[in-house]
């Protein structure tokens, strides 16, 4: 089936000035309501679940460990070879993309109203465990969600399609943050998951309107068993075989460490800030969410027009520096005007970032191993800082202060900005063989 945004424009489109027109494409608009799915899970076990931590007196290295639950979607392209493989039965025959993308929405859905339904303070490892059900259900939504999205896009909507993205992911997580901590302090954490787990469908029903990605390229299916395992590791061979492979992984591995390290613990530095729920819902979701719809739309601009490889370096300088923000923050105290600009700015350079680097990412992967390549460049774009959070951010926190933390997490951002500012210089930072961003339909 060949999806609405193959087609010729519409003639109210046509009409739009040039600047909107490419927002209102079917195909961007479909990316937006697919990052609204995707960001909700990762919102539940995120900040969601560590302000219920938190406020059920769990100390910081506890609450911080639970970041390792994250760790399914750092390790999501291990089992992402069988979404672009395995054919669902039943639900197979309305193509492999849809099938996958209405059975895991289902799972999420089940695996959320569940953690909600649990009391930390009567059984933490119950709660450890469905958050990590959670983990392992969101990372295989996304995925098949990512896979969707580049296959559906045009070439020519990469950009676009990104920042359209970054907005509903963003709309995912900050409306499901908000809709539970909202419905947490007047029906309790249960009612508020039950609630968010309704923040799979948007996904769900894109599939529904949309249909199969008619740029899905198949990879040819293996006879035999050693043939299976040859094409069980072939999309991460093909990638590796490229000019430079090393050097670009070793860029995504570090180049998010210090936001991601930063981002997993804000919480926990405004839960002894001693801002209330309805402070964090209007200035972390609220503030947060406008200072980023201007950082996708600025993005977008400073893509079209400066190109890939200088957006993605602003993006990554200005990550970096946004994290001397919450070391300001963390320094004055308790400031309704302070949070408002710290999350604003970081929001804002998330924003950018956001367009740039999934842009780039998208571009990089071959279409024939779409959930595959993808899976893994975003896994290795934020396990390092993860496994980080999990392991010795409270400790750090409770050692150094948070001011000495949010310094530190400026500096572990760095290399990344130098690595990539080497790989402009020697030309690595050019696509290499991605037909995903090349015109080959």
């Amino acid at each position: 089936m060949t999806p609405p945004a193959a087609s010729a424009s519409p003639g109210w489109l046509s009409r739009l000035p040039s600047g909107v027109r490419p927002y209102l494409e079917a195909a961007p608009l479909a990316a937006a309501f697919l990052g609204v799915s995707s960001g909700f899970a990762f919102a539940m076990i995120g900040a969601t679940l560590s302000t219920r931590l938190a406020q059920d007196g769990l100390r910081k290295s506890a609450v911080t460990a639970f970041a390792l639950t994250f760790l399914a979607y750092n390790i999501k392209f291990l089992w992402a070879p069988l979404v672009d493989t395995v054919r669902l039965p039943v639900l197979g025959r309305f193509g492999q993309r849809r099938s996958w993308l209405w059975l895991v929405g289902v799972l999420v859905m089940g695996a959320v109203v569940y953690l909600g339904s649990l009391d930390p303070t009567a059984s933490l490892s119950r709660v450890a465990t469905a958050a990590i059900l959670v983990g392992v259900a969101g990372a295989t939504f996304d995925i098949v969600i990512d896979a969707y999205r580049i296959e559906l896009l045009e070439p020519r909507q990469f950009g676009v399609g990104a920042g359209m993205n970054q907005y509903g992911w963003r709309i995912g997580a900050a409306s499901a943050g908000a809709v539970a901590l909202v419905m947490a302090a007047r029906y309790g954490w249960a009612a508020a998951y039950a609630a968010c787990a309704l923040f799979a469908l948007p996904a769900m029903l894109v599939a529904l309107v949309m249909g199969e990605p008619a740029r899905r390229r198949p990879p040819a299916p293996p006879s035999g068993v050693v043939a299976a395992v040859v094409a069980y590791f072939s999309p991460l061979a093909e990638f590796l075989r490229r000019p430079g492979a090393l050097v670009v992984l070793a860029f995504v591995l570090i180049h998010k460490v210090g936001d991601t390290l930063a981002n997993l613990t804000l919480r926990l530095l405004f839960q002894d800030l001693k801002f209330t729920n309805d402070e964090i819902a209007f200035y972390d979701v609220g503030i947060g969410f406008g200072a980023l719809l201007a950082g996708v739309f600025v993005g977008a601009t400073m893509y079209a027009s400066m190109g890939m490889k200088r957006s993605v370096f602003v993006s990554l300088v200005l990550m970096a520096v946004s994290n001397l923000s919450f070391a300001a923050l963390a320094a004055y105290g308790h400031s309704n005007i302070g949070m408002a600009a710290a999350i604003g700015f970081e929001n804002f350079a998330s924003g950018i970032g956001g367009v740039a680097v999934v842009a780039y990412l998208s571009a990089l992967c071959n279409l024939r191993f779409t959930a595959t390549q993808y899976a893994l460049l975003s896994a290795l774009a934020s396990i390092a800082g993860r496994f980080l959070t999990g392991t010795t951010a409270g400790g750090l926190i409770e050692a150094m202060g948070y001011v000495n933390f949010y310094l530190l997490t400026t500096l572990l951002a760095l290399p990344g900005v130098a690595l990539y500012g080497y790989m402009v210089r020697s030309g690595l930072a050019e696509v290499p063989a991605g037909t995903a961003g090349s015109g080959v339909d």
